[in-house]
């Protein structure tokens, strides 16, 4: 049997303000080649599916569109869509019903029966290759929160992360049971792993302190491979060749413009994992960071007016970074950085500025509330900059602060 897995679309993203549907479209046009060049026999969408919990009406259709025409170019696909944090999980399964009817099956929450107790054979899927025959059951697990994994009391164990290895143990146990020997059992967990490798900016924390890090030990031999969404990396957990994330189809931010982004086609044979392949996913944007590092602003310039890119349509042109290095304000740095790419054929998301001096580190500009109430609007002021730039504020920019505190007095 094989499997296409993939994660974390983030359909209908910005990227600071310039939409991104032109380019979730040429992936997920790229994708549907791919489940047909392929031969793919089940696609696993680990979620993430949508960037938020209330998505545009546009981003809805490109979903439901991508999965009918999917459906009809292989109509014995089989597809598994599991909520994200970032998803609603009413939302995205409101239209299950329908889905079903056509080859999706969509798990965006955890139901409880009349006793309270977790429905895991809802969550267990079976998985049917060409000949219409099941040769896998899928763990279909969405992102868990606090109040959906089962209650435990246990001293030593923290109990949101025993829940959730009591809830994928469960689902486990009910997969065992109605299995047949040649089978396989797949999971899929929208979670972060102990071990996996975070982007900067742009994958928000499940759980603040960072305690919803989970031990690969979940994933034991008894599953075949752990189909992982959340981390935008794409990356194997340890030395653990059959838990993965299969990262994000793009760069969600400019931190991750040196990922390689791709889709991970999964081989079973019978009930064992025999082979996997990463497919990069092609770039239909780009997305540069001038320069590579920080660089002082007459240096900056000159890069900007060397850029050549040909003519193209705005929602195809390259989004730009732009990274300069100050030692004081530069009250023009955005005219004259709009100035320089002057018919350039690129779109500016962002202007990033930094300083070469070393000021204060975080531990002596830290006051306390008490000392802050205390402390005069300029004297905030004359700090953050010494702490910026590692020098006093020049009398011309205090000058401009009080002018702008009595301004706003009166």
């Amino acid at each position: 049997m094989r499997l296409l897995h993939t994660s974390d679309w983030h359909l209908g993203q910005s990227l600071h303000n310039f939409d991104r549907h032109h380019e979730h479209q040429c992936f997920l046009d790229w994708l549907l080649d791919t489940v047909v060049a392929e031969q793919i026999d089940a696609l696993l969408i680990a979620g993430d599916v949508f960037d938020n919990a209330n998505p545009s009406a546009a981003s809805q259709r490109q979903l439901y569109r991508f999965l009918q025409r999917a459906r009809a170019a292989v109509p014995g696909l089989d597809i598994v869509v599991t909520a994200g944090n970032h998803d609603s999980p009413g939302r995205i399964e409101a239209p299950g019903p329908l889905l079903e009817a056509h080859g999706t099956r969509v798990i965006g929450h955890v139901e409880r029966e009349d006793g309270g107790a977790i429905d895991v054979a809802r969550m267990v899927l079976p998985l049917t290759n060409r000949d219409g025959s099941v040769a896998a059951w899928c763990l279909a697990v969405p992102f868990l929160r606090p109040a959906d994994v089962p209650r435990l009391v246990a001293e030593g164990v923290d109990p949101y992360l025993g829940g959730i290895a009591q809830l994928y143990a469960e689902a486990l146990a009910h997969a065992q049971a109605i299995r047949e020997p040649h089978q396989a059992i797949v999971a899929m967990g929208h979670c972060h792993m102990v071990d996996g490798q975070m982007s900067a900016d742009s994958e928000r924390r499940i759980v603040i302190g960072g305690t919803e890090m989970l031990p690969a030990g979940m994933f034991g031999p008894e599953i075949a491979y752990a189909a992982l969404g959340h981390l935008h990396k794409a990356q194997q957990i340890g030395h653990h060749a059959h838990i993965r994330y299969s990262g994000s189809p793009l760069p969600l931010s400019f931190s991750e413009v040196l990922y390689e982004h791709q889709v991970l086609r999964i081989d079973l044979d019978g009930a064992t994992l025999r082979d996997t392949v990463a497919i990069p996913v092609p770039r239909a944007v780009h997305l540069l960071r001038v320069p590579t590092r920080p660089a002082p602003l007459a240096q900056v310039l000159d890069e900007l007016e060397a850029l050549d890119f040909p003519p193209a349509p705005a929602q195809a042109q390259p989004y730009l970074e732009v990274r300069v290095l100050l030692d004081a304000p530069e009250p023009g740095l955005r005219a004259r950085i709009e100035a320089a790419l002057e018919g350039k054929h690129v779109r500016l998301a962002k202007i990033e500025t930094s300083s070469g001096q070393r000021g204060a580190t975080f531990d002596d500009a830290a006051v306390s509330l008490d000392q802050l109430a205390q402390l005069q609007p300029a004297e905030v002021f004359s700090r953050l900059y010494r702490q910026k730039y590692g020098s006093d504020a020049p009398s011309d920019q205090l000058a401009a602060f009080a002018e702008l505190l009595l301004a706003e007095a009166r």
